[in-house]
């Protein structure tokens, strides 16, 4: 499979009145055609600033630091604003979390649709219609002509995302970055929401990369997955692999705290204790506070991502076996 996305090194810190947060620190991934990578992990541990950080979209007083991203032999850190806008949205596209702050209340949604076509394609006027309604179809929006003269407080929460996602797809990307794309959605639509974005991404044959804090809902999906855990990535590897061999405490303790009507237990298992302060990170591997699993070494040593087996990497002094568990 060709390699569509390539990051090496990854450093997005932030330098605030209180000191430096290191949002994203030091982490390498890659993204293959036609593949769904998922980024779990608790609130804060870097997953949305990568992919922020991929597109270029980090505010002051954040800053990329260091690393390379490499999209399709094109190497972004290299590129201008103008050069990173012509790839936004055209080559990369994002979901974001909350549909209504991703739509512009004050605008139909057909033609916000027909602007995204406008800035990154050749269409005429009715090409671009006939293009907007075909999108909306595709996302299961019924009515798709009528619906282009709406406004987006017309729509329901998973009406919105579902523009969202047909908007992401206008241009036919390489590459879709959604980050929590039902976060904000009732329980029985996120099912729905997911599948969609899985089937068309599909279909279309693109890349996507899915920022999630529920590691039930990229078990589904996912082809891997990426464990991130306060700016760093503990555990990478195959989806059904960190599912059923999990080699990180981390990983296993969010596993374990999925609910399961199967277990013997009806009590849900917790990690320990709370994510640490970004200011304040521990000495040694930043997990070595809440792991059940902690000894002297890891309090001194920040362990490195190493392969335990093919493609199946760690960030532990000590990786779990299956016996262990």
């Amino acid at each position: 499979m060709k390699k569509i996305l390539e990051v090496k090194n990854l450093r997005t810190y932030f330098h605030t009145f209180k000191g430096i947060v290191k949002a994203v620190d030091n982490i390498s991934f890659d993204i293959y055609e036609g593949e769904i990578l998922g980024v779990v992990g608790e609130s804060g541990g870097g997953k949305s600033i990568s992919g922020f950080s991929v597109i270029r979209l980090i505010d002051e007083p954040g800053k990329i630091e260091s690393g390379e991203i490499f999209f399709n032999g094109q190497d972004l850190m290299k590129k201008s604003e103008k050069e990173m806008n012509q790839i936004r949205g055209k080559e990369i596209s994002m979901v974001f979390q909350d549909p209504m702050t991703s739509l512009n209340p004050v605008y139909t949604i057909g033609k916000q649709m027909d602007e995204m076509l406008l800035l990154h394609g050749n269409l005429n006027k009715e090409q671009r219609k006939k293009r907007c309604i075909e999108l909306l179809e595709a996302v299961g929006i019924s009515n798709p002509e009528s619906r282009l003269k709406s406004y987006p407080h017309q729509f329901s929460g998973g009406m919105r995302q579902r523009v969202v996602i047909a908007i992401a797809l206008a241009a036919n990307p390489k590459l879709i970055i959604a980050d929590e794309p039902t976060t904000a959605l009732d329980v029985t639509i996120q099912a729905q929401i997911l599948r969609l974005m899985v089937d068309l991404v599909r279909k279309q044959g693109c890349s996507l990369m899915l920022i999630t804090h529920d590691l039930a809902v990229v078990s589904e999906i996912a082809d891997r997955i990426n464990v991130m855990y306060c700016g760093k990535i503990v555990e990478s590897g195959k989806s059904n692999v960190i599912i059923n061999s999990q080699r990180h405490p981390y990983t296993e303790g969010l596993i374990n705290s999925i609910p399961d009507m199967d277990r013997e237990k009806n009590r849900l298992e917790t990690i320990q204790g709370i994510v640490p302060n970004m200011f304040d990170l521990p000495k040694g591997c930043n997990f070595s506070p809440r792991c059940k699993y902690c000894k002297d070494i890891c309090m001194e040593k920040e362990p490195e991502l190493v392969e335990v087996e093919e493609n199946h990497c760690v960030a532990c002094h000590f990786p779990l076996r299956k016996e262990e568990k």
